[in-house]
């Protein structure tokens, strides 16, 4: 069993145990039928320049003091290899509580996440899952989401986006993995509007199977691949600048404005797709792009990261910086995730922020 972490003064336990109350982190999900650790991370709220002008409250003060959430290589993440069932994926309970930062560290991977100055709960979120590799080459599904007008649509992404792709994938559609993937960005987007709950999510995404790398984006979250220390852009934001954008929004009876030097859907949104964002459904897309290739031996690693990170932080900056921290050395992943942040944050980045880096070369045999 993956271990309990404990964030806040008092215990939080678990309605669903009748006896002795044991405690548990509010920041995992525990599935039903098997292990999947998918800590949500950064839990602060703010408002950002693309994010729907939605009544947003900031609830903390000056004298609260900060809590980082800290987890390093809990057990094995389970998922049956044959079907890639996820199965059912249950919430435990948890206490709202104001992070500033949260750091991950696993085998193959790394995650660190800092809330953004000026800003009031964060809405970033990512997910991860990863099987055991005892029939062959590891399976794993990574993701980051980047909320606003609230975190409620980046949270659902973490429960719902991986299992949906994972579903669709292991279908073996005639169509092929791009077309599932699709489905799977659609049907969790439908889902989450059905709850009628405000606000959207920016996503990127990267399943890694059968040596191939499948990376998909809706909104401009970023993966960006070091292919022998040179950096590859394996998605491409959507803008409502970008002109098959505008042009699409156009055709759909909409429009794009430029608001205070931001060009916006609606004179509102400042990306053009991703997972929500109802009442700009019909302009704001859940549609990814997606992108497969062979995981090569030049390919090193695989960096997700929120717009945060990208504003500030070339794509070949992050790759030079982080190559010395991921190629030929121990793991030192988390470090490599820090430096990278923190150059965003020294060059002015106010908004939340997240890195993920991948060693592709643990997925594949």
């Amino acid at each position: 069993m993956p271990c309990a972490i404990a964030i806040t003064s008092s215990p939080i336990f678990s309605p669903s145990h009748s006896h002795t109350p044991k405690p548990v982190s509010p920041f995992y999900y525990k599935p039903s039928s098997i292990q999947i650790q998918s800590p949500l991370t950064c839990y602060n709220r703010h408002v950002r320049e693309d994010e729907e002008p939605l009544t947003c409250s900031t609830s903390s003060s000056s004298s609260s003091s900060s809590l980082i959430l800290k987890r390093k290589r809990p057990a094995n993440i389970m998922i049956p290899t044959v079907s890639l069932g996820l199965g059912h994926v249950d919430e435990t309970p948890r206490e709202e509580s104001r992070l500033d930062e949260v750091e991950v560290e696993e085998e193959g991977y790394s995650v660190y996440c800092k809330r953004g100055k000026k800003r009031g709960d964060m809405e970033d979120r990512y997910s991860a899952i990863v099987d055991d590799a005892k029939n062959g080459s590891k399976q794993a599904f990574f993701g980051v989401f980047d909320g606003h007008g609230g975190a409620k649509a980046a949270e659902f992404a973490v429960k719902n986006l991986g299992r949906n792709v994972i579903t669709e994938v292991a279908s073996k559609s005639e169509e092929g993995p791009e077309e599932a993937v699709r489905k799977g960005y659609l049907t969790t987007d439908a889902e989450f509007l059905k709850l009628n709950a405000n606000g959207g999510s920016c996503c990127v995404t990267a399943l890694v199977q059968n040596g191939e790398l499948i990376v998909s984006n809706a909104g401009d979250c970023r993966a960006v691949m070091s292919r022998g220390g040179v950096a590859e852009a394996l998605t491409v934001d959507h803008k409502p600048s970008r002109q098959d954008e505008m042009e699409r929004i156009q055709r759909l009876g909409g429009y794009v404005d430029c608001v205070r030097g931001v060009w916006r859907i609606q004179g509102s949104l400042a990306v053009s797709r991703g997972l929500g964002d109802s009442r700009l459904k019909r302009w704001v897309v859940a549609e990814p792009e997606t992108k497969i290739l062979t995981i090569e031996p030049e390919c090193e690693f695989l960096i997700l990261a929120s717009d945060g990170l990208w504003e500030k932080v070339s794509n070949q900056e992050a790759v030079d910086l982080l190559r010395p921290f991921c190629v030929g050395v121990d793991n030192q992943l988390l470090s490599a995730c820090k430096k990278l942040v923190d150059l965003a944050v020294t060059r002015g980045s106010a908004d939340d922020i997240t890195a993920m880096v991948i060693q592709l070369r643990q997925f594949v045999q």
